[in-house]
């Protein structure tokens, strides 16, 4: 982790398996019950398993960031049903923004309302981030996953690091 604003810090994460699902409910079921999951979450939110987690990105979709054992059962599980199952590993990169400032550095890319009351913890959303597209997942109070093509992730980390050194200035204004 490296400090981009007094009290926030940004770091790269690892590489990590990644698996969009598409299908009817039966698809999603199954794709959920593979992790742990009593029912795949609710429209734009995040639940977490034994086996990983399901991230509801839309009414037919979910993005599934599996465990090496989630990862293994999950074939089975979707088997019986009509269902897309593909593997996005390559194309993301993720970061992890945290601190009491996470929320302004997203916010100055974004115009979404990111306080706690309006974007709690276990959201998640598309959106976009200045002109890239992304994932947002409020992990924490003051914690995002942030998910972007890798071909924007240069570009992603250099906005969000230009928007903390204008945090910072004007902290020192005040």
């Amino acid at each position: 982790m490296v400090e981009i604003a007094e009290g926030c810090a940004l770091a790269g994460l690892p590489p990590m398996v990644r698996l969009v699902v598409q299908g009817r409910p039966a698809a999603l079921d199954a794709a959920a019950a593979s992790l742990g999951l009593d029912a795949p979450p609710p429209m734009l939110r995040v639940a977490s398993g034994v086996g990983g987690s399901a991230l509801r990105l839309g009414p037919f979709e979910l993005l599934i960031l599996p465990t090496l054992e989630g990862r293994a059962g999950l074939d089975a599980a979707l088997a019986p049903v009509p269902h897309s199952l593909v593997e996005v590993s390559d194309r993301n990169v993720g970061f992890l923004l945290e601190g009491a400032r996470a929320a302004d550095i997203l916010a100055g890319l974004c115009p979404l309302d990111f306080a706690l009351s309006s974007f709690p913890v276990g959201m998640v959303t598309r959106t976009l981030l200045d002109k890239a597209g992304a994932m947002i997942w409020r992990t924490d109070a003051h914690s995002f996953h942030v998910e972007v093509w890798r071909s924007f992730g240069p570009y992603v980390e250099a906005q969000m690091r230009e928007v903390a050194k204008g945090i910072s200035f004007s902290l020192l204004t005040v």
